[in-house]
This record gives C-alpha cells, sequence and structure tokens, in this order.
C-alpha cells in the first residue's frame, strides 16, 4: 500500500474509532436516567483504564516492530491471542465476583467482565493490522463495528438497564473481532504463536505499562487531591476545559499507539525523527488553532457544551490550549524516543510528571484554579524540552548496537 492511502486509512481509523466511542457515550446518555448513565459512565470508565492498559502492553511494543517477515507476522497473533486468553482470565473472576455483589453497578460489572474478551481482542486486531502496514483492514473492522453498535443501540428503548446497555456495546463488537480474526489469520498464516516472551521480565510492555500508569493517574489524582483538600470547583473547571480538548487526545493517542509503523516506511533515521520533528510542529499549529475556535465561541454554543461549567473552563483556554501545544511536543518527542531506543522513555514519563504534580500544585497555591491550570501548562513544556533534548543527544551518539523492534528480546530495563 502506497505511503499516502496507508496515512489515510489510519487516520481514518483513529477518527472512526473515536467516534464509535463518543457516540456510545451519547447513545447511552439518551437511553438512561441520570442515575443509569452515572453507572454505566462510571463502568465505561473501568473499561478505558483496561483498554489503555491493554494497549500499553501489547500493542505499544507490537507497532515498533517493523517489516512483513515471520517474526512479525508471529508477533501480531501472538499479541491478539494473548489480549485475548489475558482479557478471559481477568473478565472471569471479575464476573465471579461481581455476581455476588447487589446492586446495578456490579451487574453492569459482571456483564464487562464478560465482554472483555470481545472488545479488547477486536482492540487488538487493529494494532496487528496497523503493524503489518494493513490500515485499510483496521478501517473496515471499525466501520463494521460503528454499524453494529449504532444499530443495536439505538433500538433499545429508554429506561434500559446499564447491564444492558453495556452487554449490548459489547457483544455489537463481535462480528468485527470474528472479521478482524478472520484477515489476520489470512495475513500471517504459518506465523508461530509464542506467548512466553511477552511473560518475561524485560517484555517493553512491562516498562509502558507503568508509564501509563504514571502519566494517567499521577495527573488525575493531583486534581481530585487538590479538589479534596482545596476548592472543589478546580475539578469541574479543569476537567471541562480538558474536555473542550477531547479530539486533542484523540490525535495525541494516535500518534503515540499508531505512529512508528508509518514513520517506519521512513529508511533513514535522521529523516524519520525530522518527520516527528514536522509531526509535533503540526500537532502543536493544530492545538492553537483549536484553542483559538473554542475562544472565539459565543456564551450560548459553549453553555450548550458544558452548561454552568463553560464560564470557568473558558477561563481556562489560554492555559489548557498552550498546555495542549506543549503536549503535541512532548508526545512527539516520547515518539521519536520509543523508535531510537524504548527503554529511555520511562525515567522522562516519571520524573515530568511529579514535575508537573509540583507545578500544579504550586500553581493553585500562588493563583488559584488559573495558576493551577497555568502549572500543567509549565510541567508539559518542561517534559517536552527534555524529550527532545534525550533526542538530540541519542542520535549525536549514534544508533545503538540493538534494533529497538526487537521488543520481547531487549534485556530488562509511557
Amino acid at each position: 500500500m502506497r505511503a499516502r492511502t496507508a496515512v489515510l486509512c489510519s487516520v481514518a481509523d483513529q477518527g472512526v474509532a473515536a467516534l464509535t466511542n463518543i457516540l456510545v457515550l451519547v447513545a447511552a446518555a439518551r437511553l438512561s436516567t441520570v442515575t443509569d448513565f452515572a453507572r454505566f459512565s462510571a463502568v465505561y470508565l473501568v473499561f478505558t483504564v483496561l483498554l489503555g492498559v491493554s494497549g500499553a502492553y501489547t500493542g505499544q511494543p507490537l507497532v515498533l516492530k517493523r517489516g512483513a517477515g515471520e517474526e512479525t507476522r508471529g508477533a501480531c497473533r501472538s499479541a491478539v491471542t494473548f489480549t485475548v486468553l489475558g482479557a478471559a482470565v481477568l473478565g472471569a473472576p471479575l464476573a465471579a465476583v461481581c455476581v455476588l455483589v447487589p446492586g446495578d453497578t456490579a451487574r453492569a460489572l459482571m456483564t464487562l467482565g464478560l465482554v472483555l474478551p470481545v472488545v479488547l481482542g477486536q482492540d487488538a486486531v487493529r494494532y496487528a493490522f496497523s503493524t503489518l502496514q494493513m490500515p485499510h483492514l483496521a478501517l473496515t473492522s471499525d466501520l463494521l463495528r460503528l454499524a453494529c453498535v449504532l444499530g443495536v443501540l439505538l433500538a433499545q428503548d429508554h429506561g434500559a438497564s446499564p447491564a444492558r446497555l453495556i452487554a449490548l456495546w459489547g457483544l455489537s463488537a463481535l462480528p468485527a473481532l470474528l472479521l478482524s480474526a478472520a484477515l489476520l489469520h489470512r495475513a500471517t498464516a504459518g506465523a508461530p504463536v509464542r506467548l512466553r516472551p511477552m511473560l518475561r521480565r524485560g517484555h517493553l510492555g512491562q516498562r509502558f505499562t507503568v508509564e501509563f500508569g504514571v502519566g494517567n493517574a499521577t495527573s488525575q489524582l493531583s486534581v481530585l487531591g487538590l479538589g479534596a483538600v482545596g476548592n472543589p470547583l478546580l475539578v469541574g473547571a479543569l476537567r471541562g476545559a480538558t474536555t473542550l480538548f477531547g479530539p486533542l487526545n484523540v490525535l495525541y493517542t494516535s500518534a503515540t499507539s499508531f505512529g512508528p509503523p508509518l514513520l517506519g516506511r521512513i529508511g533513514d533515521e535522521r529523516r524519520r525523527v525530522r518527520a516527528t520533528a514536522v509531526l509535533a510542529a503540526v500537532l502543536a499549529a493544530t492545538a492553537g488553532l483549536w484553542a483559538t475556535v473554542l475562544a472565539l465561541l459565543p456564551d450560548t454554543a459553549g453553555r450548550e457544551l458544558l452548561g454552568d461549567t463553560w464560564p470557568t473552563a473558558a477561563a481556562l483556554l489560554p492555559a489548557t490550549g498552550s498546555q495542549y501545544a506543549a503536549m503535541a511536543v512532548g508526545t512527539c518527542g516520547l515518539l521519536a524516543l520509543r523508535m531510537l531506543d524504548p527503554r529511555t522513555t520511562l525515567s522522562i514519563q516519571v520524573v515530568f510528571s511529579l514535575t508537573a504534580v509540583a507545578f500544579l500544585a504550586g500553581g493553585y497555591v500562588i493563583g488559584g484554579v488559573p495558576g493551577a491550570a497555568w502549572g500543567l501548562f509549565l510541567g508539559s513544556l518542561c517534559k517536552a524540552v527534555a524529550t527532545w533534548t534525550r533526542v538530540a543527544r541519542l542520535r549525536r551518539r549514534g544508533p545503538a548496537p540493538v534494533q529497538p523492534v526487537s521488543a520481547d528480546a531487549l534485556p530488562s530495563a509511557p
């Protein structure tokens, strides 16, 4: 497949996947009472965390592999098999425990445990197709999933229970999973399945899972903590402002998770790093443009989006827009590091996630909620500078003697 077509298919696939998640929440909100939607959202948040862990452990190391030889094809089969089996091992006890607990939330969690292999397996195949440089197959699968989930949910009556919605949402991914599995089996026929290397110490997924936990947990918990001990409005204001930048979160996640196979088409290391720097500039400019569009929204349109939270969120748009521009540069810096030497990113994630928390707290003490938002910007800016400084050092040092794409063979150390 030509590079331009592959890029278009990959971008379209990320858009379809993101649109599916958004429309699922919209449909659930329209079908549920306020209380039931809160329960559905809580369970869906659990799934989101598990999805992130799954992508970090199996998906992100997989997309660092290059070529379409037997080793890569076997890694794709192994990653999907490992994800489905791991989801079953995790989902079965979750369902068994929750079946003994009363309440609608417990029943919804039980249902999530039962459908977990389906939804995580379907997502894992997307990484496999990206690694094999077949994003058009991932796009086909995700379009089928979008059609199935919307068709099933829109056929429901108002008042559907959270457990029923979770079951319908999960099982609607089954046709896409079956189609994806058939296409993947055809593309990787004869390649061996090896699960043991994915459990060995030193598997890159272990590092990326820690990065995911550090990068996501520290910022979320610090905001909640400041809201608990300080001003509770802090949580709503920052969450409202970041919600407005949801489309950019999708772009950044896609760049980290699905960028390596596309950039891997560039044979020269210097040109790959240069292309990543161009991507950073494009994403940063996009963040600035998006912040400008939001700032120009009429007050009535803003209230349609966020209700009474709009005035406080709108006041944070300059800081949040600046933060997302810095995040674009930092995200692409991490992407460049993962292609140069994926073992270098964990220390940066840990150190600068804690730095962001310190800036958040310090900014809140100095300037209240706006100060906290600018503190998050400073944390993201420092992380961006650190990542590209490390990229420059690695480029001066020259290529590493061990290819970073052989993730499972690396010795033990987002």
